[in-house]
């Protein structure tokens, strides 16, 4: 289990009134403290949220990359439907360049639609936005990898359009999935797979949905690596931990499934998941800004997973 890769989740809301630089501060101290453990570092798509503030994630995810030169940096995932595909392409480009590699797109097809309809995006059906995302995607690999992009689809276009400098090399394209359609995507396009918050068994229902897939488009699934993303709870003992579960609203249901419990409690809970092929852990710690759930994992949970 020793290639098993860790990242850190930040989170892009805070207190109205406490103030972005507070947030970028707790980022840093938290990053360095897990410097030479984790690789990565991983902020989701959100623009608003009920009674706080949150920050745009390309702009707060460029920032961070450029002071903390030792991780990579992605989205878990990119709402495809906020930003032109074309300009995704673009964006992405440039933050490859500018990082010197150290960038992956993960995106995938949305699905707030409070969120959708406060800023104006129209919120079609499930179906027609993952159709948007498939588009989106030919897009941004196409514009990555050739010198002039024509494309006509249903939903999105481009007409002779460049991206130079195009990345060198191509960040990893990671798709958040759950479904039986989007699965299907990720086999034919996805370098990564993402699941947020699933338990064991729901995990293992949506692997083999992934196998068939795979089967189907003639795909190695040996060939996508399998990550996963979600909260963690770890204290010294069982109640503690499920005090500071609550307070983050993590739970272990299998479609809202977290990790809660003592170090060696919450290293038992990740080997199951390892063992159905997840190789990459990305883990939104419950008592964020404190360090005290990444002190434990780092000195005894995750060294008993993989070890």
């Amino acid at each position: 289990m020793s290639n098993l890769q860790f990242g850190l989740v930040i989170p892009v809301e805070f207190p109205v009134g406490r103030g972005a630089p507070s947030l970028v501060e707790d980022a840093s101290r938290a990053l360095r403290y897990v410097e030479g453990h984790f690789d990565s570092a991983w902020v989701v798509d959100h623009l608003q949220i009920a009674n706080g503030a949150r920050l745009e994630s390309f702009t707060l995810l460029s920032y961070l990359a450029a002071i903390h030169p030792r991780f990579t940096f992605g989205h878990a995932v990119v709402c495809q439907s906020f930003r032109n595909p074309a300009l995704v392409a673009k964006m992405g480009a440039t933050l490859q360049l500018l990082t010197g590699g150290r960038f992956v797109l993960g995106i995938g097809a949305g699905g707030d639609e409070e969120e959708y309809r406060a800023y104006g995006y129209d919120f079609p059906p499930a179906r027609e936005r993952v159709e948007q995302l498939e588009e989106a995607i030919t897009i941004i690999k196409a514009l990555w990898s050739e010198p002039t992009v024509t494309f006509e689809g249903k939903h999105h276009r481009v007409l002779g359009a460049t991206c130079e400098p195009r990345p060198n090399p191509v960040p990893p394209l990671m798709i958040g999935a759950f479904r039986p359609r989007m699965v299907r995507l990720v086999a034919k396009q996805a370098d990564w797979w993402n699941v947020s918050s699933s338990g064991p068994r729901r995990y293992a229902r949506m692997a083999m949905e992934l196998e068939q897939a795979c089967a189907e488009v003639g795909r190695d699934p040996a060939t996508i690596k399998r990550t996963w993303i979600g909260g963690v709870a770890c204290a010294e003992t069982s109640a503690a931990a499920e005090t500071m579960a609550e307070s983050r609203s993590i739970t272990q249901d299998e479609d809202d499934f977290g990790f809660v419990g003592t170090p060696e409690e919450v290293a038992a809970q990740m080997r199951q998941l390892v063992d159905l092929g997840i190789e990459y852990f990305m883990l939104d710690a419950a008592d964020y800004p404190e360090l005290g759930c990444l002190e434990l994992l780092l000195k005894q949970a995750l060294p008993a997973v993989t070890n």
